[in-house]
């Protein structure tokens, strides 16, 4: 069974916040903000705690814009993980430093891509346009893809 995360990407003009991981899974990269979901909270439940937890902003309305599976081989953990994408423009706060996370408001056209992980560069052109979208990308290793697969779909919220 896959572990299911959640990660928000919060939008101001032509601008995106991602978050420097500075511990645990992913650090050193930078990505949108979210974690685990927890035992009896809704995914979207999760995606709001993971926003207040990680950069202190309460977020409003949020639009799911994409799920990815990624199957990481080779490596003692995660194995399987669900990722549930979503971003918003309406929220609350100024995003802040915490012990694991270091918010920083990058240009679209700024993306750091090779600092970020590897199936970004995959999807977000599907999130530009404004399509959403399932993807499978299985990985050997954290670093490598060796498959993958992108489909636009309707999401359910």
């Amino acid at each position: 069974m896959a572990i299911k995360l959640t990660l928000v990407f919060l939008r101001r003009g032509d601008e995106i916040l991602l978050g420097y991981k500075k511990r645990g899974f992913g650090q050193g990269q930078w990505n949108g903000l979210g974690g685990k979901v927890e035992e009896g909270e809704s995914i979207e439940q999760s995606a709001r705690r993971e926003m207040k937890e990680e950069a202190g902003v309460e977020v409003g309305e949020l639009t799911k814009f994409g799920i990815v599976e990624c199957d990481y081989r080779n490596v003692e953990k995660p194995g399987v993980v669900e990722i549930h994408l979503y971003e918003s423009s309406d929220f609350t706060g100024e995003p802040s430093e915490t012990e694991e996370i270091l918010p920083k408001w990058f240009k679209i056209s700024e993306y750091p891509f090779d600092k970020a992980w590897p199936d970004d560069r995959y999807w977000f052109p599907f999130y530009l346009e404004g399509k959403s979208f399932r993807g499978s990308f299985l990985f050997d290793g954290y670093d490598k893809i060796t498959s993958y697969e992108i489909i636009p779909q309707e999401l359910p919220d």
